[in-house]
């Protein structure tokens, strides 16, 4: 099973929602290249398809954590199906048609050579998070903790205030779950 069948698959059976339908036919569309959108420029995931490999990481990495007896006894994080899919799945859908191929100019072996690259071209500059959960309510509604566990899913890494990762993690626990998935397929799984 390829990426966008995996995704695709994942989808349909733990994200049952008013309006995700509309959602997945947006992600499937011609007006969204998401399945095979970059994940980045230049660092993890820059590559076709980057984007729906991370979300699928990141989907793994969350499953995985939250069924630790620590975080669900110690911890008491219980999250249903249908929100770890779809903070996973979706916490980068602020990506889709920000990446466009183009090429540089490099040094190989001491001769200049155009090699293939992503530029990146935002033309809906919302932000990074908050950009992802105003796209998701455009179709489906998501609950507080969804929207701020998107919104935050950066965590310290990102230019937010301290203060304010720290009170969505705080106060939202699928916000830090998500950033530690997060952190987890982009560092170690994605290098």
């Amino acid at each position: 099973m390829d990426y966008k069948e995996r995704f695709v698959s994942i989808y349909k059976e733990k994200i049952h929602r008013d309006g995700s339908e509309k959602l997945l036919e947006y992600l499937l569309s011609a007006q969204s290249d998401f399945f095979s959108a970059p994940a980045s420029t230049r660092f993890h995931g820059s590559h076709a398809q980057g984007l729906v490999e991370h979300s699928l990481n990141v989907y793994d990495c969350l499953c995985d954590y939250v069924e630790r007896n620590r975080v669900k006894t110690m911890y008491n994080m219980n999250f249903s199906e249908e929100s770890l899919a779809i903070v996973a799945l979706l916490h980068d859908i602020c990506k889709v048609n920000c990446y466009k191929e183009s090429t540089r100019n490099v040094k190989v072996d001491g001769v200049w050579t155009q090699v293939p690259y992503y530029e990146y071209e935002d033309h809906l500059p919302y932000g990074h998070g908050e950009k992802s959960v105003y796209i998701i309510t455009g179709f489906m509604r998501l609950t507080r903790e969804e929207a701020f566990a998107i919104r935050y899913h950066m965590g310290f890494s990102g230019n937010e205030d301290a203060r304010s990762i720290g009170y969505s993690f705080e106060n939202y626990p699928l916000s830090f779950a998500l950033s530690v998935a997060d952190m987890e397929a982009t560092y170690f799984l994605e290098k």
